[in-house]
């Protein structure tokens, strides 16, 4: 999605990360805008959409964390102290005073404030299109603060109203089933509002808001919810795995069948280092590419976020999703014409041979200098395969289970990569479908969260303390920006 750039001074939420660049100050002042004198054409409440879809583009940080986290990769880069945050969280060392967890933060709550901000003017005035606007932004809202309670537990809960600096040092930590309920009633009310399909490439529809909600549903343990959810999704037969596991996440076969929403990105705008945020790229592929690479297929990149023998070794040597997933440079090198000719360099971050192969820089794939920052490759928030897994689980662990239900479900994923159909009952089941999603969804920032909500961290994770590491902790500097007063998580 491109950029809009809104001048109005958007008061937020302990942060101003939406006004942090210098893209979003260099503005002609003849455009320029109060807050009090926005929202008076509906194309105004178009740019005030687009920005609160910018936030999204932060997603990649979620996504590395979310496996470096996990057993599935090891933070990388090239030092231990390049990006330092993300090896302490690899370590299970990280503490309040973290940038990556701030980001999370800032970059969340950002989405938030510029959501809101079209919620408190949301009757101003009337037009033609409004309520899928309303409707676009209540799920906006609802992805944020879900992301926010993966990571963070209670947050405070701000809805339809921006905060001043005074009003932000009385506000709690809202328990997160309040921010739940909120999060639900969005997406509730973004399903009956948004239709099936997107007039803009990159919009939600209402298969996206379904989606989300079912897996909201999952995250509570709400499992007789989150069936029907999903079954409600299903049914439509507007989504289906494509046949090549391999065209997933390629740049010519974006927007198929089995992507029921992802955050767009495009190689044809720059941007720095400075500020991430600001990106129109997707950073991921670059900062998990092979360093000073040289050779065919592949661009150089920064070897971050590099997948773990563990994660390697799970798959099935007959399972095609292994090269899909992971690629193994050694091996890749030796079966070239010319294997000599090719190079590649370590990172003293730590070096596993294997690299993210789902998002990864390749040829046909960079965009502008700098390209390690100019990705046009789609983050797939949600995808069919996710969806039938989530239906697979959610059914076999509901108060009266389906597992005939379940493992259709299940066996359809699997028979797309000619796995053989899973027969088992019971935990042992719901076991299976554990397993399928770490393999199917790998390296794309679901694994920690499985593993914290399912409570198979502390026996998968080295480390991982329970009773402290389900939860990030809460930013030390939010924390002092809110007067001291909000409770830190337990054991930070």
């Amino acid at each position: 999605m491109k950029k809009t750039i809104l001048t109005t001074l958007i008061g937020g939420l302990l942060l101003l990360p939406q006004f942090g660049c210098e893209k979003f100050l260099d503005v002609d002042p003849a455009y320029t805008q109060d807050a009090d004198n926005y929202f008076n054409t509906p194309v105004d409440y178009q740019r005030a959409l687009t920005g609160a879809y910018d936030l999204m583009q932060g997603s990649f940080l979620s996504v590395w964390i979310g496996e470096i986290a996990s057993d599935n990769t090891i933070a990388g880069g090239e030092s231990v102290t390049d990006t330092k945050g993300l090896h302490e969280i690899d370590d299970m060392s990280h503490v309040a005073v973290n940038q990556e967890l701030r980001n999370v933060f800032r970059w969340n709550y950002a989405g938030i404030t510029r959501v809101n901000f079209i919620m408190e003017n949301k009757n101003k005035i009337d037009f033609a299109g409004k309520e899928n606007i309303l409707a676009q932004a209540s799920f906006l809202r609802a992805f944020y603060y879900f992301e926010l309670v993966k990571f963070f537990g209670d947050v405070p809960l701000v809805v339809d109203k921006r905060l001043g600096a005074d009003q932000v040092t009385s506000l709690d930590r809202t328990p997160k089933a309040e921010v739940y309920k909120q999060i639900e009633a969005d997406l509730t009310y973004a399903a009956s509002k948004l239709d099936w399909t997107a007039a803009e490439k990159g919009r939600v529809t209402k298969g996206a808001a379904i989606a989300l909600l079912g897996k909201v549903q999952l995250y509570q343990d709400k499992f007789d919810e989150a069936a029907v959810t999903f079954q409600t999704l299903i049914d439509q037969n507007l989504y289906s795995l494509i046949p090549n596991y391999n065209q997933l996440f390629t740049v010519a076969n974006e927007g198929h069948k089995e992507t029921v929403f992802d955050v767009e990105y495009t190689g044809a705008e720059g941007g720095g280092y400075g500020c991430l945020i600001c990106l129109e790229g997707n950073a991921g592929p670059g900062f998990q590419g092979i360093r000073q690479y040289k050779g065919p297929i592949y661009g150089d990149g920064n070897s971050y976020n590099l997948p773990t023998k563990n994660l390697y070794d799970a798959f099935a040597l007959t399972d095609i999703r292994r090269d899909a997933t992971i690629l193994d440079i050694d091996a890749f090198i030796a079966k070239q014409a010319k294997p000599q000719d090719i190079s590649y360099a370590k990172g003293a971050g730590g070096h596993t041979g294997y690299y993210n192969n789902k998002y990864i820089k390749k040829e046909g794939e960079i965009g502008l200098p700098d390209n390690d920052l100019t990705s046009p490759v789609n983050y797939k928030v949600i995808r069919y395969a996710d969806v039938l897994l989530m239906a697979a689980e959610a059914n076999a662990r509901k108060a009266s289970p389906d597992e005939n239900k379940a493992k259709t479900y299940l066996n359809l994923v699997r028979k797309r990569v000619n796995l053989s159909d899973v027969t088992s009952s019971g935990q042992t089941l719901v076991s299976d479908i554990w397993n399928e999603r770490r393999l199917e969804l790998a390296c794309e920032g679901h694994r920690y969260f499985d593993l914290v909500r399912t409570k198979q961290a502390a026996t998968s994770l080295t480390g991982f303390v329970t009773g402290k590491h389900e939860l990030f902790p809460i930013p030390q500097v939010e924390i002092d920006l809110a007067g001291g007063n909000w409770k830190q998580n337990p054991n930070y």
